[in-house]
């Protein structure tokens, strides 16, 4: 099998999650605490694919709850590296919402979280500017 050549590090990683019960709180909707972990979780597995390094998260900024996931609902978690630095990227996320019977999507929630890589001794280290669009 000859493998695919890679000319540009991957900058997007989308994640699915069905939303169950033990997801939820009393209204039947998504817990903030479990949109925020799987955002994290989109902006890890991003910035990491993107840096091929450790990453850990600095910050998260302005994440904005619009719209209710409710139970029985599909997640997609998108993941985008959309600023790099030295050593940080800043990847914004989004939760999209699908009913899996009509095929209905809606931007749910959408938030920024700031990623460092760092290396073998868990110092900042630098990782490749980002690809001109």
């Amino acid at each position: 099998m000859t493998p695919i050549p890679e000319t540009v590090p991957p900058t997007e990683v989308r994640m699915a999650e069905i939303v169950f019960p033990n997801h939820t709180n009393h209204l039947g909707t998504l817990f903030g605490g479990q949109a925020l972990a799987w955002m994290d979780k989109a902006a890890f597995l991003a910035a990491a694919r993107y840096s091929r390094r450790t990453v850990v998260t600095a910050r998260s900024d302005q994440v904005d709850f619009k719209l209710p996931i409710r139970i029985g609902q599909m997640v997609e978690t998108i993941g985008r590296i959309v600023e790099v630095g030295r050593s940080s990227m800043k990847v914004e996320v989004e939760l999209v919402a699908e009913d899996l019977h009509s095929g209905e999507r809606k931007l749910c929630t959408r938030g920024h979280f700031v990623m460092i890589a760092l290396d073998e001794e868990g110092h900042p280290i630098a990782v490749p500017p980002l690809p001109a669009a």
